[in-house]
């Protein structure tokens, strides 16, 4: 059922939503292949809602708004959130033979014969807003939580009736494969997953086991079990892992793989011995994630062309510079998506694999067998390869070997930890990377944080003075507001007295006011004159004063840019690019 244009203006008018002339501007402003409704939308003319009211009426679907209404958890479950985030559809209401569904697009007969088979119900469609959307979708992942956290809790209390700790590796196995560790293990991963976790933390303490997970890159505690369930789950996560389940005294490593709702995820599983017993964390690594854009990581303007740029050589390095968890993998795997054209032969050699990407050969070290980054780089090197990307240079041999494997033909990415991205050359130099051979080889370093976005729901406000004036003691405003004008973030005639900034704000949607994360940079190219500096072996400070001066932001500058635009606030800059 689709309504008619002519059908719809009518309706909008005897409604009195819009005046005929308001019709004829969104008509003149309408983009190529949109609708006479989205255009009074995008011009302020009628609000989403009351459009969507008037689309139910001319179709004879019933509208709801769900904004405040409380769904029952059974009836929400009925449809997969997968399939309700990505067809805008959710079960509200049921009876015997019939399920209500809201809907953003009620001629989407894929996901009503989908959902009428799955759940062998008469489904009667309802008509929608985005914002009625948006509230009952947030209300899956409040009973999921409850749903896991109950699950979890039961579990625990059956699993520590027997009391007592597992003494011999038999115990240990079968408790490992006791239904309710088994029940606690995969409730723990799917919860973790729901939440969007990278680690899990499972901490013993004196008189209780700590669950905690880091989300957009905060430890948050999760849930407390009884003590007694801690034996049991860590024998659980050594099966899974392929660990020797009575080792007790030695740090062990391991990994493994889970499916959730059609997502593999790999884990990587640390366990080290405390006072109080084994303290696991593992890692999650979202396998074949596609679709990354540097922009989308947050590189943009002058500092995302140097990076196109370095790209279309065919020789030198590209190195990407922070702290663990800043992100540095991500940006290297898009840029080498960038890369893999069919044309190329792309090796890499990392620890551990984090994305798995067609068409290209990754290969990772295994140290406890003597396969190191140098040894794997060394190999790769008789492998025909254009292009390699090693996942970290850590000692003075694979710094030599990478430089000279850019500088004999092919094009090396890798990262470093350092703190900014002037420091990688000092960093380099002391790893005894000969200063002549460095500027022949490198081409951009990019230096990295990953600060928390804001929610849409948010709090504007207009910096004070003194505020600008802490601000411009360690960023250049003017340089700023400069790139902010020649992007057309803002207009030519702006001042920093008319910029406002935001702040979080707590909501159904955000429990803190942030979700998810992107990225500040600064990406310095070695131009000719920071090549002198090289070669006269200038520090990292001579070289990012020359950086600066060529036109590089500093994170702490791209962070207030991307503050002005309302991605983050000024807080989270100053706490993420502090770290």
């Amino acid at each position: 059922m689709h309504v008619e244009e002519g059908q719809l203006q009518e309706f909008l008018l005897d409604a009195g939503l819009v005046s005929r002339a308001q019709i004829e501007e969104a008509k003149a402003r309408a983009r190529q292949g949109e609708g006479i409704g989205d255009a009074l939308v995008s011009t302020g003319a009628v609000s989403e809602d009351d459009l969507r009211r008037v689309e139910a009426s001319v179709l004879g679907i019933p509208f709801v708004n769900l904004e405040r209404e409380r769904i029952d958890p059974e009836v929400l479950s009925l449809i997969p959130e997968p399939i309700a985030r990505t067809h805008n559809i959710v079960a509200f209401r049921r009876t015997e033979s019939t399920l209500e569904v809201a809907m953003l697009d009620t001629e989407d007969l894929t996901a009503i014969d989908f959902i009428k088979k799955k759940t062998r119900l008469k489904i009667q469609p309802r008509l929608t807003g985005r914002e009625s959307m948006r509230s009952a979708l947030i209300q899956y992942q409040k009973s999921l939580k409850a749903e896991f956290g109950d699950i979890i809790q039961r579990e625990a209390r059956e699993l520590t009736s027997g009391g007592g700790s597992l003494a011999s590796q038999e115990d240990m196995k079968r408790a490992a494969e006791h239904l309710p560790v088994v029940r606690i293990v995969d409730a723990l991963l799917r919860h973790a997953i729901i939440q969007g976790a990278s680690d899990i933390h499972i901490e013993p303490q004196e008189k209780e086991l700590l669950v905690r997970y880091r989300i957009d890159g905060i430890l948050r505690d999760a849930m407390t079990l009884p003590k007694g369930a801690a034996d049991s789950i860590v024998a659980r996560i050594k099966v899974l892992s392929n660990l020797k389940l009575d080792e007790k005294r030695l740090p062990q490593d391991g990994r493994f793989k889970v499916e959730s709702d059609g997502e593999r995820v790999s884990l990587r599983v640390s366990i080290m011995p405390t006072a109080f017993g084994e303290k696991t964390v593992m890692r999650l690594l979202p396998e074949g994630r596609k679709g990354f854009t540097l922009e989308w990581l947050g590189f943009h303007g002058e500092g995302l062309e140097k990076i196109h740029e370095a790209t279309k050589q065919n020789i030198g390095m590209i190195l990407a510079t922070g702290p663990t968890g800043s992100g540095k993998t991500t940006t290297l795997y898009t840029v080498l998506d960038i890369l893999n054209t069919p044309d190329v032969n792309i090796s890499t050699i990392e620890d551990p694999i984090e994305y798995q990407m067609p068409r290209i050969n990754q290969t990772q070290v295994r140290p406890d067998i003597g396969f190191s980054f140098a040894n794997g780089l060394r190999s790769l090197m008789r492998q025909d390869p254009d292009i390699i990307m090693v996942g970290e240079i850590r000692d003075k041999e694979t710094a030599g070997l990478a430089v000279n494997a850019a500088l004999t033909g092919h094009v090396v990415l890798s990262t470093l930890h350092t703190n900014s991205a002037a420091g990688a050359v000092a960093r380099l130099i002391d790893m005894d990377a000969e200063p002549f051979l460095l500027v022949s080889t490198l081409r951009v370093v990019i230096g990295q944080r990953l600060v928390r976005q804001l929610c849409r729901t948010k709090d504007e406000y207009k910096p004070t003075r003194q505020e600008l004036e802490e601000l411009a003691r360690i960023a250049d405003l003017t340089k700023v507001l400069a790139v902010l004008k020649e992007e057309k973030i803002v207009s030519a005639k702006t001042t920093w007295k008319d910029i406002s900034f935001f702040r979080p704000k707590k909501s159904a949607e955000c429990e803190d006011g942030y979700s998810s994360r992107i990225g500040v940079h600064e990406v310095l190219k070695v131009s000719p004159a920071i090549k002198e500096l090289i070669m006269k072996s200038a520090t990292g400070d001579d070289i990012e004063v020359q950086a600066r001066k060529e036109g590089m932001l500093t994170m702490t500058e791209d962070g207030i840019f991307k503050a002005v635009q309302g991605i983050t606030s000024i807080e989270e800059v100053l706490r993420a690019v502090s770290e």
